[in-house]
């Protein structure tokens, strides 16, 4: 790392510097150009896009057991990862990226991450299920690694027909579903059955046991994220994971959404709005009957379908009601004594996004961003963000309870550019979602069928403990340790507190089991974790601190990201050297060609070339070692000169960037030039020797 030179403080215009602040912000801005040039160049247009938040699709990502028992699964999966593949490329709905995460016992991952759908394919197709020998498997293990390596609001699927043998992750785990917000499905088979049992009845019992706690478990965290926890036989579950996926959509959007356990007789209301295509009702659980009114008022049941009702599917434990997209409000009547998920969502432009915010004890004043739980017993404030429509607007903002009917409403204040600060007075004791409502008047009257409707799918709980972390520098070099200090505080009553640090990569760790509290007070501590010395420049480590209250039942935690990187002495980029352009474009340009060589090296005490790649042009590019410079690498270019630019990117394995542009337009230009000047100084020397002659 370099250290920052110069720079001047741009609070007043009345400083005695006032009048060099425009120049200073203009530096300021080309030099954050030229940086996000370089990162763009280093990882190329596509992750660059990633990274800043621009992809059309949503990430797909498989999380899978490949223990014995699971071969019908894996089929089941390959089969659905190749309908997905071959039904949505080059689609909007084509996944940005895919992530697949293959877990057992004891090992699990790594993990793969690809934007490459055919290298995806291979991937899935050279899954094989072996081992095995006891039912408990590292499936949150595997979870956690996806959710740490897949981009945030991401889609999981977790495929297993066994217990989770590494349940002290549950807590973590539900930290970084809150921090991602991604939504993770389980699809369990063998629900009745126990995989590998043993003939000891004592065995037997407690493997029945574990299977009815982790259905529970499982359950929890996809009620959390806002996904399913499918319950199937292995030859039901191809049926189930193509609902499932049928809902990738990169459009999708959450209607309504909540849990009953247990479940009771009750009646659901929802508007659908002329955005809205594609609605559709998923109900999870168990002997669940329901009943649809549609906006006209005709009654249909789940015993048959009717002219609102396009199908109706049952599949284990997952029903899926596809409903004629009529505008206007819906009515759903739902009977029964078991646990029970609702959710329905559909596809549309209108959307939102979310984040609790608090005010800054900065020197500017304004709004932090809380990353995680807010503060329990007090009011809070929320930056709501309207996206997919320039006339929609917000009208209300409710905290709606997950499992039950309170509901706590916010003062909405529109802040423009389709921005609304929202405060509340309290915040709900128990896990809640946010539901937002407005108003669509796109081309229609204002009334009921201009209502829109749409709710956040991860629950969120508010905690009395805050944990907190200085996260200015996060860089780790390998084969050392480092100290991350935190706090914790509380606005309740005191006591000792528990304190567990986890990470996604299993390096070793060391910090204090617990902090003892004063009610109101606050502790500092520190983690230490140490990278091992052959850990990969670039790695990242996403680490989990969790405070636990006494009692167990209130947390808070703390995720952060820490990046493995050696110190760096390299700050030059490579260098590109024209070896020959050859250019013989015409005015019919689909008639000719041009050739560009070129030879890029990086300097003496450089830590060496990573890679060159074509930025822009349509030509072919030959990349290839120079026989006499093993440091030196010849880069080849033929293109028609239709395309007559080019533009190479060199990356060497620090992340220097050099972009390298050559057009044969101007190199014919050149040529054309030399000759014109060439023509014309020899018809001015031979007009010279005819007037000699003449006079």
């Amino acid at each position: 790392m370099m250290e920052p030179k110069g720079g001047i403080n741009k609070d007043t215009l009345t400083s005695s510097h006032g009048h060099l602040h425009r120049q200073a912000a203009n530096m300021a801005i080309a030099a954050t150009s030229q940086l996000l040039e370089d990162v763009r160049g280093a990882a190329g247009d596509r992750e660059f896009l990633e990274m800043m938040g621009l992809f059309k699709g949503k990430p797909l990502c498989f999380v899978v057991d490949t223990t014995g028992s699971m071969g019908d699964d894996i089929a089941a999966v390959k089969t659905v990862t190749a309908s997905i593949i071959d039904s949505k490329l080059g689609t909007q709905d084509e996944p940005s990226v895919y992530v697949l995460v293959p877990f057992s016992d004891p090992g699990f991952g790594p993990l793969v991450r690809t934007t490459d759908p055919e290298v995806f394919k291979t991937y899935i197709n050279s899954l094989r299920a072996s081992g095995g020998g006891d039912p408990p498997e590292l499936s949150l293990s595997g979870l956690q690694l996806a959710l740490t390596g897949a981009p945030p609001n991401s889609e999981i699927f977790v495929f297993t027909d066994a217990p989770a043998k590494d349940r002290h992750l549950r807590n973590p785990l539900i930290a970084l579903i809150e921090h991602t917000k991604s939504v993770v499905n389980f699809m369990k088979t063998n629900v009745y059955g126990v995989r590998h049992q043993s003939h000891a009845d004592g065995n037997q019992q407690q493997n029945h046991q574990m299977v009815k706690y982790d259905g529970q478990l499982y359950r929890d965290l996809a009620q959390t994220s806002g996904g399913q926890a499918v319950e199937v036989s292995k030859s039901q579950l191809l049926e189930a994971i193509d609902i499932l996926t049928e809902s990738t959509s990169s459009s999708l959007v959450t209607i309504l959404q909540a849990v009953r356990n247990p479940g009771k007789a009750e009646i659901w209301t929802f508007p659908a709005d002329q955005s809205v295509r594609n609605l559709t009702i998923y109900i999870t659980g168990r002997n669940v009957d329901f009943m649809v009114i549609d906006p006209s008022g005709v009654v249909h049941n789940n015993k048959r379908t009717g002219s609102s009702i396009i199908s109706s599917q049952m599949v284990g434990n997952l029903q899926t009601v596809k409903l004629l997209t009529l505008v206007g409000v819906w009515k759903l009547r739902i009977e029964s004594k078991n646990p029970y998920s609702l959710k329905v969502v559909g596809e549309s432009s209108i959307d939102f996004l979310f984040d609790f915010i608090e005010e800054s004890d900065g020197p500017f004043g304004g709004f932090d961003v809380i990353d995680n739980r807010p503060t329990a017993g007090s009011n809070a404030s929320l930056l709501v963000t309207l996206i997919g429509s320039d006339v929609a607007t917000v009208t209300e903002v409710t905290l709606v309870e997950s499992s039950g009917s309170g509901q706590v409403n916010g003062t909405v204040e529109p802040l423009g550019g389709g921005e609304y600060f929202v405060r509340f007075d309290r915040i709900p004791s128990v896990e809640f979602v946010v539901l937002v409502k407005g108003q669509n008047n796109n081309g229609i009257s204002r009334g009921s069928s201009g209502i829109f409707q749409r709710q956040s799918t991860t629950s969120l709980r508010a905690s009395v403990l805050t944990v907190s972390v200085d996260d200015l520098d996060m860089v780790l070099e390998p084969g050392t340790s480092k100290s991350v200090p935190f706090s914790v505080m509380t606005t309740g009553e005191g006591g000792r507190v528990t304190i567990q640090a986890t990470n996604d990569k299993g390096f070793t760790s060391s910090f204090p089991s617990s902090l003892s509290l004063d009610a109101g007070g606050s502790a500092n501590a520190t983690v230490n974790i140490t990278a091992p010395a052959n850990t990969p420049s670039g790695t990242v480590i996403t680490l989990t601190i969790e405070a636990v209250a006494p009692g167990g039942a209130d947390t808070n935690y703390a995720v952060l990201h820490l990046t493995i990187l050696p110190p760096v002495t390299d700050f030059t980029p490579p260098v590109c050297k024209l070896l020959s352009l050859k250019s013989k474009c015409s005015e019919n340009c689909k008639q000719s060609m041009w050739e560009l060589s070129v030879q890029v090296t990086d300097e003496v005490n450089g830590t060496g070339l990573d890679s060159v790649r074509l930025r822009e042009g349509s030509g072919t590019l030959n990349i290839s070692t120079a026989a006499d410079n093993e440091n030196a690498t010849l880069v080849s270019y033929v293109a028609s000169c239709c395309s007559p630019d080019v533009e190479l990117v060199a990356v060497d394995q620090v992340g220097n960037v050099e972009i390298c542009s050559y057009s044969a337009a101007s190199w014919s230009a050149r040529v054309d030039y030399l000759i014109l000047l060439f023509v014309g100084s020899t018809f001015l020397n031979l007009s010279l020797q005819a007037e000699t002659v003449i006079f």
